[in-house]
């Protein structure tokens, strides 16, 4: 597309290979001039380096719009579907002839006046009206005859008529866009970041593109532009992309929390040093805040940052009879072995892991975080296929949902490292080993990763809650509680606290 004289462009190809396109883009050249600016998206063929080459070549510059933002080239964009709707009206049942019609009706949008320039792209690129079907209908009923003109006065007449239409043009687009900018912008608010900022980018999920969930948070290196920034996503294959700023917003840090319950709005007051770091939703009433902080202070020897360990159950690991799983372990990078040694560290003081000498063995991988460190993880696959499956079900989150009905007060509790407050069976232990540069060790607790790990945590969450199905549900080691009346609640929670304890 033309952006002077919305004049478009369209071309039907069996492989949209990059090679193939930079062939037909020779082809476009041929017929209207080598443009100075080449604007695309960022499809893998107009990022490889062929077209690299072939702007270098001509001294194009290489424009690209920003990622999961299409409206930086709106005008393609908007053709694309105008062009599609005309296709499905013309093409048989089968849809496969419509590269045949395609110059047909490129031939129609061409000869049509544009909206925002108020001429036909075809008049605006060759200075002339195009001379089409109803023009022919229109010479054969009036017998109109075309009065022949030299070279020089048709030059002559085009450059006198383009240099009348093209304030006009001007005059028209300035107002379109003007009105066109007014309603895109009607709810728009001001975000300007900094490098150095922290922000989250909306971005389509793994599972599906039309489906985009915030991610991050992440850096920003740089502004680029007035409303692209440059983002530094550590652990993607591409860790620096430009994204628009309709796709971006601030981070904020959350205040870091003891184990217990999740924040929503209000900090504690600190002339309480002695109570829980807990939050509490500003929509509750002052005395129902006391009320809450004396039942912080009242509990607060059952909110910890380290581990317990249950009694209600053990995780066992029952595989094939005669299967053994004894796998090399990956090569870790120099830079990546100070990190393996904290984590070592710490899952020993935290009593989570003990030195072994087991015949057992899967890898250790690292993967990084959203904030650039990294979380040490083992790799089970091996192990996960030679265990027996544990069917015991996972709550529906819908149904959840629904169990909470028209409960107006929430509270809701996050059980500190849950995984490892369960214990492994003996026979379990030695089958979790894992090689590191310091040595053999095996898990005591249970970790991440094994493939009945969620199915045994949940079923101990459901015996535990069993007394208090009524007003209590866990998803893992999420917990709520809910009420409907406030002389309720905080009893409820007491309740559901002591059996935890």
């Amino acid at each position: 597309m033309d952006y002077a004289t919305r004049y478009p462009e369209a071309i039907p190809l069996r492989q949209t290979s990059a090679k193939n396109i930079a062939k037909e883009l020779l082809q476009v050249f041929s017929r209207v001039g080598i443009p100075k600016d080449l604007l695309t998206d960022q499809g893998t063929p107009f990022m490889s380096r062929v077209t690299k080459e072939l702007c270098k070549l001509f001294k194009v510059t290489h424009l690209r719009t920003s990622v999961y933002h299409p409206q930086t080239d709106g005008l393609v964009e908007r053709f694309n579907k105008t062009l599609k709707s005309m296709l499905k009206k013309v093409v048989d049942k089968d849809g496969k002839n419509w590269d045949y019609l395609l110059p047909y009706l490129m031939f129609a949008i061409r000869e049509v006046p544009q909206s925002s320039t108020g001429y036909s792209p075809f008049e605006l690129l060759y200075g002339r009206h195009p001379r089409g079907l109803l023009d022919i209908a229109k010479e054969t009923w009036e017998g109109e005859k075309t009065p022949h003109k030299s070279i020089i006065e048709h030059i002559s007449q085009m450059q006198d008529r383009i240099t009348v239409v093209m304030p006009i043009v001007k005059e028209h687009l300035a107002q379109s866009q003007a009105a066109q900018q007014r309603i895109y912008n009607r709810d728009a608010r001001v975000r300007i970041f900094s490098p150095g900022d922290r922000v989250l980018v909306l971005v389509p999920t793994v599972e599906s593109k039309f489906l985009a969930k915030w991610q991050g948070p992440f850096e920003v290196i740089e502004r680029v532009g007035e409303v692209n920034y440059k983002i530094h996503q550590p652990g993607k294959r591409k860790p620096e992309q430009i994204y628009h700023v309709n796709l971006l917003k601030p981070w904020k840090d959350r205040v870091s929390l003891a184990a217990g319950f999740i924040p929503i709005t209000h900090q504690l007051d600190t002339e309480h040093p002695q109570v829980p770091e807990v939050k509490i939703a500003e929509s509750l009433s002052k005395s129902q805040k006391q009320e809450v902080r004396e039942f912080l202070i009242k509990n607060r020897e059952k909110f910890s940052e380290l581990p317990g360990q249950t009694s209600v159950t053990q995780h066992d690991i029952v595989t094939e009879p005669g299967a053994r799983v004894k796998l090399k372990p990956y090569r870790i990078p120099e830079a990546r072995r100070k990190d393996i040694s904290r984590e070592v560290k710490k899952m020993f003081e935290l009593d989570i892991i003990e030195e072994s000498s087991s015949d057992w063995s899967s890898p250790i991988v690292l993967v990084p975080k959203p904030d650039g460190s990294w979380r040490f993880c083992n790799d089970f696959r091996k192990l996960n296929s030679v265990t027996k499956f544990d069917t015991y079900p996972m709550p529906r989150v819908d149904e959840l949902i629904d169990r909470l009905g028209t409960a107006r007060y929430l509270t809701t509790l996050d059980l500190t490292k849950g995984y490892w407050q369960i214990p492994l069976t003996e026979g379990a232990k030695e089958k979790t080993a894992f090689v590191t540069p310091e040595g053999s060790f095996q898990y005591k607790k249970m970790p991440f990763g094994l493939q009945n790990a969620p199915a045994t945590f949940q079923r101990a969450m459901d015996k535990l809650l069993r007394p208090h199905q009524q007003y209590a549900a866990a998803y893992l080691d999420d917990i709520v509680v809910h009420s409907t009346d406030w002389e309720s609640h905080l009893p409820r929670v007491q309740a559901v606290l002591e059996t935890l304890h």
